[in-house]
């Protein structure tokens, strides 16, 4: 069964999705306020998924129990990573593109993007998943299971598009894994549009207008 998720549709009848994951410790409404920032009324109707990741105890946080996508056992983020918890969470968004596609949008008219713990969830969903998807977004994220990436990526999400937004100077996320992920996307062929801000841990409104236009560019071959 699909996570609960806050759902906002731009006009009726969507044949195109955004299914958008949260970061850690936020839930599924903490994205959608840039809804009315981000489209475009000239842009066909969109629905927005914004699921609430399942409460599990985070280690780094002292075991503290929040909404989150896989558990963080390190200030190095991308060390002792938790393998089985990252390949749930992918799991259950594949489970939710797969809802999209019974309510008439198509994979390769869903874009999946995620902030932070759940951009590293669209990033390794993403180019696993078995269809083509419409885009990746990742924003101020990471590439986690990166070393089994190249065995397990799909053939189907070979030509997918990546928007990657990083902060220049983010504390928690710092930027240089970002671009070491980038650069392990680029390797394995992947068209990644790359994007660097002068800000921390967040989502800027460059981000946004850039993000916009980006979208922009995948709908209109399909409106």
């Amino acid at each position: 069964m699909p996570l609960p998720c806050v759902e906002i549709e731009t006009a009726p009848n969507p044949r195109h999705s955004v299914i958008w994951l949260h970061g850690l410790g936020a839930d599924g409404n903490d994205f959608a306020p840039i809804v009315p920032e981000l489209v475009d009324r000239a842009w066909p109707a969109l629905r927005f998924v914004f699921p609430h990741a399942p409460v599990r105890p985070v280690t780094i946080n002292n075991g503290m129990a929040m909404r989150a996508w896989y558990d963080i056992r390190g200030t190095q983020i991308a060390d002792k990573q938790d393998e089985i918890g990252i390949r749930e969470s992918i799991a259950a968004l594949d489970e939710l593109i797969a809802r999209e596609a019974e309510r008439d949008v198509a994979s390769e008219r869903v874009i999946v993007a995620g902030f932070s713990q759940g951009g590293a969830i669209v990033l390794a969903g993403g180019v696993r998943h078995g269809a083509t998807l419409g885009g990746i977004v990742a924003l101020s994220t990471y590439l986690p299971l990166a070393a089994k990436t190249s065995l397990e990526r799909s053939t189907a999400s070979a030509s997918v598009p990546i928007f990657f937004g990083h902060g220049s100077v983010d504390a928690i996320m710092p930027q240089a894994l970002g671009e070491a992920s980038r650069d392990a996307l680029k390797a394995f062929g992947y068209a990644v549009e790359w994007h660097s801000y002068p800000m921390a841990h967040q989502v800027c409104a460059q981000e946004i207008a850039d993000l916009r236009t980006w979208i922009g560019k995948r709908l209109a071959p399909m409106s």
